[in-house]
């Protein structure tokens, strides 16, 4: 559901969706869920100051919290 979500938020924000890849490293508590977009949307991802990047870590946080788990996301260029 969390790779789902993630999934979503980037592709409603690049130029190119089908460059958007999302892997989800699963382990007890904790999720990494690994964003790998093209070069040229990397900037729209982390937004000026990471503004977005911080927005789709705290939605990704909140609906974690709903799965009593924690998520951790990685935006890999």
């Amino acid at each position: 559901m969390l790779r789902e979500l993630v999934e979503q938020m980037a592709k409603a924000l690049v130029d190119n969706p089908d460059r958007v890849q999302v892997s989800e490293i699963e382990g007890e508590q904790t999720s990494v869920i690994e964003l790998k977009v093209a070069k040229e949307d990397l900037g729209k991802v982390i937004g000026k100051q990471g503004r977005t990047a911080r927005a789709m870590r705290t939605i990704l946080g909140a609906a974690s919290t709903k799965l009593n788990k924690r998520a951790v996301l990685e935006i890999i260029e």
